[in-house]
């Protein structure tokens, strides 16, 4: 039973500090403890902790890290796709990506979604719960631990949206940047949002050089809200404001996600209407807020009706938006002989019908 129980990977290593003093124990244990739990070790698997140290952190607290429920191996790039089992039996998923310039894992943060995006198969089910920030952290760990070797880089971009467990989410950004720890540089981790404005106003006052990353994926409000129910909360004028008050606060570039439906939001009137949208809500004469927009071709649902543009339908998307001095690039498809993109394999797993 862990209930009144101190969750010590949730714990920064000045904690595990006073934690060790309330149980009567050195406080130099904490820095023992909190490098090994990084390398995926419990306390009871710490060598150098007495029976009866052992005995008095188990009593007080517990140490919980994902185990692997399944794992599939790209043999196409390298990616590796987890589901992770909790301590309570519910499942997450997350990617491990390889790249030039290192190791990024995409990590969930919650266990389902409740914002309802239409073409996302994480959202189909709901929002079972919250991960705490051990259990975000845990991702990491348990990754790393299975792959013996170290990640980099972090997306939390996988089931759930981040800035709807805000706290937790915010913690955690705190424990991987701790020294002793992941110690994963803030540049090198971006937090994907489906829009939610009052939080994205919070996130810029928080100071961490993050990247922000905006799941967009229409250039009107209507197109926007048969897709996104957020956009009913808050519509596009409003969260492009928030983008721009966060980059004036912390000056990081904004990441525009859109995903390209046929049919849908892929035409080349609709690539003028998104740049010249960007360009008049975000572009002044005084500062030229520098804009990026990744091209997503949607990922087929069997749930949904939704299917991805064609490539030159894609292409000249793209190549509009550049014309209209908006950067655009086209997501590299990683993983792609074993379904990357999150949702799927945590639903299959649940004994719905996926197509993984």
């Amino acid at each position: 039973m862990t209930e009144n129980k101190i969750d010590l990977l949730g714990l920064t290593e000045k904690e595990l500090e006073e934690f060790f003093l309330s149980i009567g124990e050195p406080k130099y244990r904490a820095k023992q403890l909190f490098t090994q739990m990084q390398k995926g070790l419990a306390p009871d698997e710490i060598t150098n902790f007495s029976a009866a140290t052992k005995q008095r952190i188990a009593e007080a607290a517990y140490c919980h890290f994902p185990t692997v429920a399944k794992k599939l191996v790209s043999a196409l790039d390298g990616t590796v796709k987890y589901l992770f089992r909790l301590s309570d039996g519910n499942c997450v998923e997350s990617v491990v990506m390889r790249y030039e310039h290192g190791v990024t894992i995409c990590i969930s943060t919650q266990v389902g979604c409740r914002m309802g995006c239409r073409f996302c198969a994480s959202t189909i089910d709901g929002k079972v719960r919250d991960l705490a920030p051990s259990e975000l952290l845990g991702q990491i760990i348990a990754a790393s631990k299975d792959l013996g070797e170290r990640i980099g880089g972090i997306v939390m971009m996988g089931i759930g949206e981040p800035l709807d467990n805000y706290d937790n989410v915010i913690r955690f950004l705190r424990l991987v940047g701790e020294e002793n720890g992941v110690n994963i540089g803030y540049r090198h981790i971006s937090l994907s949002t489906c829009g939610l404005v009052d939080k994205i106003y919070e996130l810029a006052k928080e100071d961490f050089p993050i990247t922000l990353s905006i799941s967009l994926h229409a250039a009107d409000d209507a197109t926007r809200g048969e897709i996104m129910p957020i956009n009913k909360r808050y519509p596009i004028g409003e969260l492009l404001d928030a983008c721009r008050d966060y980059f004036a606060v912390t000056k990081r570039r904004i990441s525009f996600e859109y995903t390209l439906i046929a049919g849908k939001n892929d035409s080349p009137e609709t690539a003028k209407r998104l740049a010249d949208l960007l360009n008049g809500k975000l572009r002044s004469r005084t500062e030229t807020m520098p804009i990026h927009v990744n091209l997503i071709p949607v990922n087929e649902v069997k749930e949904r009706d939704f299917t991805h543009s064609d490539k030159k339908a894609v292409a000249r998307f793209a190549d509009i938006l550049e014309k209209h001095g908006i950067r655009a690039t086209v997501r590299r498809k990683l993983g792609a002989d074993i379904n990357a993109s999150c949702g799927q394999l945590r639903r299959a797993e649940a004994g719905e019908t996926a197509d993984i």
